[in-house]
Protein backbone atom coordinates (compact mmCIF):
# COMPACT_ATOMS: atom_id res chain seq x y z
CA UNK A 1 0.00 0.00 0.00
CA UNK A 2 1.41 3.50 -1.46
CA UNK A 3 2.01 5.63 1.68
CA UNK A 4 0.42 9.29 0.37
CA UNK A 5 0.01 12.25 2.77
CA UNK A 6 -2.17 15.33 1.39
CA UNK A 7 0.23 18.45 2.66
CA UNK A 8 -0.60 22.19 2.40
CA UNK A 9 1.68 25.00 2.53
CA UNK A 10 0.25 28.30 3.95
CA UNK A 11 2.31 31.21 2.62
CA UNK A 12 0.27 33.65 4.57
CA UNK A 13 1.22 37.29 6.76
CA UNK A 14 1.66 36.83 9.86
CA UNK A 15 -2.21 37.50 11.88
CA UNK A 16 -3.57 37.02 15.44
CA UNK A 17 -4.82 33.63 16.89
CA UNK A 18 -8.60 34.51 16.14
CA UNK A 19 -7.73 35.35 12.65
CA UNK A 20 -5.87 32.44 12.16
CA UNK A 21 -8.51 30.28 13.30
CA UNK A 22 -11.00 32.15 11.28
CA UNK A 23 -8.75 31.85 8.27
CA UNK A 24 -8.03 27.79 9.14
CA UNK A 25 -11.61 26.96 9.05
CA UNK A 26 -11.91 29.09 5.50
CA UNK A 27 -8.73 26.44 4.25
CA UNK A 28 -10.34 23.24 5.10
CA UNK A 29 -13.50 23.90 4.23
CA UNK A 30 -12.35 24.79 -0.23
CA UNK A 31 -10.55 22.91 -2.21
CA UNK A 32 -7.23 23.40 -0.04
CA UNK A 33 -8.05 20.85 2.78
CA UNK A 34 -5.09 18.78 3.82
CA UNK A 35 -4.07 16.10 6.27
CA UNK A 36 -0.93 18.28 6.96
CA UNK A 37 -1.30 22.11 7.02
CA UNK A 38 2.08 24.55 7.80
CA UNK A 39 2.19 28.16 8.79
CA UNK A 40 5.19 29.93 8.46
CA UNK A 41 7.63 30.17 11.65
CA UNK A 42 6.22 33.48 14.34
CA UNK A 43 3.35 33.07 12.56
CA UNK A 44 1.20 34.22 15.21
CA UNK A 45 4.05 35.82 17.49
CA UNK A 46 4.59 38.90 14.76
CA UNK A 47 2.38 41.27 14.53
CA UNK A 48 3.79 44.34 16.35
CA UNK A 49 7.04 42.93 16.92
CA UNK A 50 8.66 45.93 15.36
CA UNK A 51 7.58 48.17 17.18
CA UNK A 52 8.54 46.10 20.69
CA UNK A 53 11.28 45.88 22.99
CA UNK A 54 12.50 42.41 23.84
CA UNK A 55 10.71 42.76 26.71
CA UNK A 56 7.42 43.64 25.96
CA UNK A 57 7.76 41.07 22.79
CA UNK A 58 7.99 38.35 25.11
CA UNK A 59 5.53 39.67 27.59
CA UNK A 60 3.27 39.85 24.60
CA UNK A 61 3.87 36.81 22.94
CA UNK A 62 5.69 34.10 25.36
CA UNK A 63 3.74 31.32 26.97
CA UNK A 64 3.91 27.94 28.15
CA UNK A 65 2.80 25.40 25.68
CA UNK A 66 0.19 24.38 27.85
CA UNK A 67 -0.69 27.41 28.17
CA UNK A 68 -4.29 29.14 26.90
CA UNK A 69 -2.69 29.55 23.13
CA UNK A 70 -1.33 26.03 22.99
CA UNK A 71 -4.99 24.58 23.93
CA UNK A 72 -7.02 26.70 21.29
CA UNK A 73 -4.05 25.45 18.72
CA UNK A 74 -5.16 21.81 19.81
CA UNK A 75 -8.60 22.62 19.55
CA UNK A 76 -8.03 23.46 16.26
CA UNK A 77 -6.66 20.35 14.89
CA UNK A 78 -9.33 18.81 16.51
CA UNK A 79 -11.72 20.27 15.08
CA UNK A 80 -10.79 19.84 11.33
CA UNK A 81 -9.17 16.62 11.98
CA UNK A 82 -5.56 17.38 10.60
CA UNK A 83 -1.62 17.17 11.54
CA UNK A 84 -1.25 21.21 12.58
CA UNK A 85 2.06 22.98 12.42
CA UNK A 86 0.99 26.75 13.16
CA UNK A 87 4.31 28.01 12.36
CA UNK A 88 7.11 28.38 15.75
CA UNK A 89 5.41 30.30 18.99
CA UNK A 90 7.25 31.70 22.11
CA UNK A 91 7.61 29.48 24.31
CA UNK A 92 8.29 29.95 28.11
CA UNK A 93 10.20 27.41 29.79
CA UNK A 94 9.58 26.68 33.11
CA UNK A 95 12.48 28.42 33.94
CA UNK A 96 11.61 31.15 32.62
CA UNK A 97 13.93 31.12 29.36
CA UNK A 98 12.23 31.69 25.94
CA UNK A 99 12.58 29.46 22.87
CA UNK A 100 11.53 29.89 19.11
CA UNK A 101 9.30 26.60 18.89
CA UNK A 102 8.14 24.63 16.80
CA UNK A 103 4.91 23.10 17.50
CA UNK A 104 2.97 19.93 16.04
CA UNK A 105 -0.50 19.06 17.01
CA UNK A 106 -2.40 15.12 15.87
CA UNK A 107 -5.52 15.23 14.64
CA UNK A 108 -6.99 13.87 18.48
CA UNK A 109 -5.87 17.52 19.51
CA UNK A 110 -2.58 16.11 20.98
CA UNK A 111 1.02 18.51 20.89
CA UNK A 112 2.87 15.49 19.72
CA UNK A 113 6.06 17.00 18.80
CA UNK A 114 8.48 20.41 19.93
CA UNK A 115 11.15 21.39 18.53
CA UNK A 116 13.21 24.54 20.01
CA UNK A 117 15.26 26.03 17.01
CA UNK A 118 18.73 25.57 16.95
CA UNK A 119 20.35 28.40 14.65
CA UNK A 120 18.62 30.96 15.66
CA UNK A 121 19.49 34.24 13.23
CA UNK A 122 21.91 35.83 15.48
CA UNK A 123 22.29 38.83 16.45
CA UNK A 124 19.02 39.43 15.46
CA UNK A 125 17.28 36.68 17.03
CA UNK A 126 17.44 37.15 21.19
CA UNK A 127 16.11 33.78 22.10
CA UNK A 128 17.67 30.80 23.55
CA UNK A 129 18.83 28.03 21.79
CA UNK A 130 17.66 24.47 21.24
CA UNK A 131 20.13 20.99 21.57
CA UNK A 132 17.93 18.43 20.32
CA UNK A 133 16.89 17.23 17.00
CA UNK A 134 13.50 16.30 16.84
CA UNK A 135 11.09 13.66 14.36
CA UNK A 136 7.72 12.33 14.65
CA UNK A 137 5.93 9.72 12.98
CA UNK A 138 2.69 10.10 11.07
CA UNK A 139 0.72 6.43 11.66
CA UNK A 140 0.32 4.65 8.92
CA UNK A 141 2.72 6.83 6.62
CA UNK A 142 5.70 8.45 7.59
CA UNK A 143 8.43 10.03 9.48
CA UNK A 144 8.36 13.74 9.40
CA UNK A 145 11.40 15.55 11.07
CA UNK A 146 11.09 19.61 12.25
CA UNK A 147 13.69 22.54 11.39
CA UNK A 148 13.32 26.82 11.31
CA UNK A 149 14.42 28.88 9.11
CA UNK A 150 17.88 29.25 9.62
CA UNK A 151 18.91 25.66 10.42
CA UNK A 152 18.39 25.03 6.66
CA UNK A 153 21.57 26.98 5.93
CA UNK A 154 23.59 24.38 8.55
CA UNK A 155 23.72 20.82 6.61
CA UNK A 156 24.47 19.28 9.71
CA UNK A 157 20.42 19.56 10.98
CA UNK A 158 18.40 18.24 8.20
CA UNK A 159 21.57 15.34 7.64
CA UNK A 160 21.01 14.66 10.68
CA UNK A 161 17.24 14.73 10.93
CA UNK A 162 17.45 12.05 7.70
CA UNK A 163 19.64 9.86 9.81
CA UNK A 164 17.00 9.83 12.71
CA UNK A 165 14.45 8.36 9.53
CA UNK A 166 12.69 11.79 8.60
CA UNK A 167 11.35 11.54 4.76
CA UNK A 168 9.90 14.96 5.05
CA UNK A 169 11.47 17.70 6.29
CA UNK A 170 9.11 20.91 7.24
CA UNK A 171 11.28 23.80 7.76
CA UNK A 172 8.91 26.94 8.50
CA UNK A 173 10.60 30.07 7.66
CA UNK A 174 9.92 34.07 8.25
CA UNK A 175 12.81 35.32 5.99
CA UNK A 176 11.81 39.04 5.00
CA UNK A 177 15.63 39.87 3.60
CA UNK A 178 16.54 39.42 -0.05
CA UNK A 179 18.49 36.52 1.29
CA UNK A 180 15.55 34.07 0.14
CA UNK A 181 17.12 33.75 -3.18
CA UNK A 182 19.77 32.11 -1.67
CA UNK A 183 17.55 29.87 0.58
CA UNK A 184 15.52 28.48 -2.59
CA UNK A 185 18.89 26.21 -3.86
CA UNK A 186 20.06 25.73 -0.23
CA UNK A 187 16.77 23.99 0.18
CA UNK A 188 16.91 22.06 -2.63
CA UNK A 189 20.71 20.59 -2.11
CA UNK A 190 19.43 19.95 1.36
CA UNK A 191 16.55 17.87 -0.26
CA UNK A 192 19.05 15.96 -2.87
CA UNK A 193 22.28 15.13 -0.40
CA UNK A 194 19.65 13.79 2.15
CA UNK A 195 17.42 11.98 -0.89
CA UNK A 196 14.56 13.67 1.49
CA UNK A 197 11.64 15.67 0.66
CA UNK A 198 11.74 19.16 2.00
CA UNK A 199 8.58 21.54 2.49
CA UNK A 200 10.22 25.62 2.87
CA UNK A 201 7.27 27.51 4.26
CA UNK A 202 7.68 31.19 4.40
CA UNK A 203 5.48 34.35 5.83
CA UNK A 204 3.87 36.18 2.83
CA UNK A 205 4.12 40.42 2.27
CA UNK A 206 4.25 42.27 4.52
CA UNK A 207 5.54 39.64 6.38
CA UNK A 208 8.17 37.75 5.15
CA UNK A 209 9.24 37.17 1.00
CA UNK A 210 7.20 34.29 -0.07
CA UNK A 211 8.62 31.68 -2.18
CA UNK A 212 7.69 28.70 -0.68
CA UNK A 213 8.14 25.35 -2.33
CA UNK A 214 8.36 21.70 -1.78
CA UNK A 215 10.83 19.85 -3.00
CA UNK A 216 11.06 16.13 -3.77
CA UNK A 217 14.02 13.47 -2.56
CA UNK A 218 15.75 13.76 -6.40
CA UNK A 219 15.79 17.97 -6.09
CA UNK A 220 13.02 18.42 -8.19
CA UNK A 221 10.66 20.97 -7.28
CA UNK A 222 7.11 19.81 -7.08
CA UNK A 223 5.07 23.21 -6.07
CA UNK A 224 6.02 26.60 -5.58
CA UNK A 225 4.93 30.30 -5.09
CA UNK A 226 6.63 32.87 -7.58
CA UNK A 227 5.82 35.63 -5.25
CA UNK A 228 4.99 37.12 -1.80
CA UNK A 229 1.58 37.04 -2.12
CA UNK A 230 -0.72 35.25 0.28
CA UNK A 231 -1.30 31.20 -1.03
CA UNK A 232 -1.94 28.00 -0.02
CA UNK A 233 0.35 25.25 -2.18
CA UNK A 234 -1.16 21.94 -2.19
CA UNK A 235 1.02 18.68 -2.87
CA UNK A 236 0.56 14.94 -2.32
CA UNK A 237 3.87 13.42 -0.99
CA UNK A 238 4.80 10.05 -1.82
CA UNK A 239 6.64 9.12 1.08
CA UNK A 240 7.62 5.67 -0.75
CA UNK A 241 9.58 7.69 -3.13
CA UNK A 242 12.50 8.00 -0.56
CA UNK A 243 13.19 4.91 0.03
CA UNK A 244 12.73 4.60 -3.79
CA UNK A 245 15.45 6.99 -4.37
CA UNK A 246 17.81 5.56 -2.22
CA UNK A 247 16.86 2.33 -3.57
CA UNK A 248 17.59 2.96 -7.30
CA UNK A 249 20.00 6.06 -6.98
CA UNK A 250 18.93 9.54 -7.54
CA UNK A 251 18.69 9.83 -10.70
CA UNK A 252 19.47 6.10 -11.43
CA UNK A 253 23.17 6.99 -10.58
CA UNK A 254 23.73 7.69 -7.13
CA UNK A 255 23.63 6.10 -3.52
CA UNK A 256 25.32 8.63 -0.93
CA UNK A 257 24.10 6.87 1.90
CA UNK A 258 25.62 3.50 0.52
CA UNK A 259 28.60 4.55 0.00
CA UNK A 260 30.32 2.76 2.83
CA UNK A 261 31.18 -0.93 2.67
CA UNK A 262 31.54 -3.12 5.92
CA UNK A 263 35.38 -3.13 5.82
CA UNK A 264 35.88 0.94 5.60
CA UNK A 265 37.76 2.25 8.08
CA UNK A 266 36.06 4.99 10.03
CA UNK A 267 36.26 8.26 8.39
CA UNK A 268 37.52 11.21 10.65
CA UNK A 269 36.46 14.27 11.30
CA UNK A 270 38.37 16.66 12.94
CA UNK A 271 35.91 19.12 12.64
CA UNK A 272 34.02 17.43 14.66
CA UNK A 273 36.33 16.09 16.75
CA UNK A 274 34.01 12.99 15.61
CA UNK A 275 34.09 10.64 12.78
CA UNK A 276 31.72 8.86 10.25
CA UNK A 277 31.48 4.87 10.84
CA UNK A 278 30.72 3.12 8.42
CA UNK A 279 28.94 0.43 10.87
CA UNK A 280 26.57 3.20 11.40
CA UNK A 281 26.05 5.64 8.42
CA UNK A 282 22.64 4.32 6.87
CA UNK A 283 19.69 6.14 8.28
CA UNK A 284 16.81 4.98 10.02
CA UNK A 285 13.77 3.57 7.62
CA UNK A 286 10.44 4.69 8.85
CA UNK A 287 8.82 1.61 9.82
CA UNK A 288 6.06 1.95 7.29
CA UNK A 289 8.34 1.57 4.60
CA UNK A 290 7.22 -1.37 2.51
CA UNK A 291 9.89 -4.70 2.58
CA UNK A 292 10.58 -4.49 -1.39
CA UNK A 293 11.69 -0.81 -0.92
CA UNK A 294 14.49 -1.74 1.81
CA UNK A 295 18.32 -1.67 1.24
CA UNK A 296 20.39 -4.51 0.42
CA UNK A 297 22.56 -5.18 3.29
CA UNK A 298 23.66 -3.67 6.85
CA UNK A 299 20.80 -0.96 7.66
CA UNK A 300 20.04 0.57 11.05
CA UNK A 301 16.32 0.36 9.82
CA UNK A 302 12.73 -0.03 11.22
CA UNK A 303 13.43 2.67 14.70
CA UNK A 304 11.18 3.83 16.64
CA UNK A 305 10.72 7.51 16.89
CA UNK A 306 12.20 8.88 20.03
CA UNK A 307 9.61 8.66 23.39
CA UNK A 308 8.86 11.42 25.41
CA UNK A 309 8.69 15.44 25.26
CA UNK A 310 11.52 15.95 21.81
CA UNK A 311 12.26 19.21 23.54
Amino acid sequence: MSRHLRLALVQAPAESLDDFAAGLRARMKSPNAAQLVVYPELHLCSLGADRMTEEEYYAAYAEPLDGPRGARLAELAREHGVWLVPGTVLERADDGRVYNTAVVYGPDGALVATYRKIFTWRPYEPMCVGREFVVFDIPGTGRVGLSICYDSWYPEVTRHLAWMGAELVVNVVQTATAGRAQEIPVVQANAIVNQVWVASVNGASPTAQGRSLLVDPEGHTQVAAVGTEDATLLSVVDFDRVAATRKFGTAGDSWPWDFFKADDTPLELPLYNGRIDPATWRPAISPETPAALLPEGPVVHRRPAPEGDPA
